[in-house]
């Protein structure tokens, strides 16, 4: 089993000393002392420190991964938690889900303005007319109107 001072441990996850620190604060991970203060971390800690790295990266909060860790003491199958992250990580892809269709609507907004200026390379005094009826945008441009 490694122990890792604070130095040692935040270049092997790639965080930060203040990071770490915080994490410890926020009581995600918890060193070891020594007589004189010093700070001794596991290789379990290690791998908390990359797990937190992994869910915040899926979007987690910092409060929802601590509920997630201290299911470990309550929960030696280990059965709750594996439900619990199923659970939050339904709850992010659903989340994503929805900004996608709200990213593509915004893009395909902007792609018919797009077209529509393409349309007015001549001049950009009028209507293009004539040219609406044909438009694949038609039906929602605020603009053409049919009969």
């Amino acid at each position: 089993m490694g122990r890792y001072r604070i130095g040692e441990i935040a270049k092997l996850s790639g965080l930060s000393l203040r990071t770490i620190r915080y994490y410890e604060e926020e009581g995600l991970i918890k060193a070891s002392r020594t007589d004189g203060g010093q700070r001794w971390y596991r290789d379990e800690d290690l791998v908390y420190l990359r797990r937190i790295i992994e869910l915040k990266g899926l979007g987690f909060s910092l409060s929802e991964i601590r509920r997630i860790f201290q299911m470990k003491d309550e929960d030696a199958s280990g059965n709750k938690r594996r439900e619990a992250l199923l659970a939050e990580y339904r709850k992010k892809l659903d989340e994503d889900r929805a900004r996608i269709r709200k990213l593509q609507a915004h893009i395909d907004e902007l792609e018919w303005h797009v077209h529509q200026l393409e349309k007015a390379e001549g001049g950009f005094t009028e209507c293009p007319g004539a040219l609406c009826a044909s438009c694949q945008y038609s039906s929602r441009c605020i603009f053409f109107r049919k009969g």
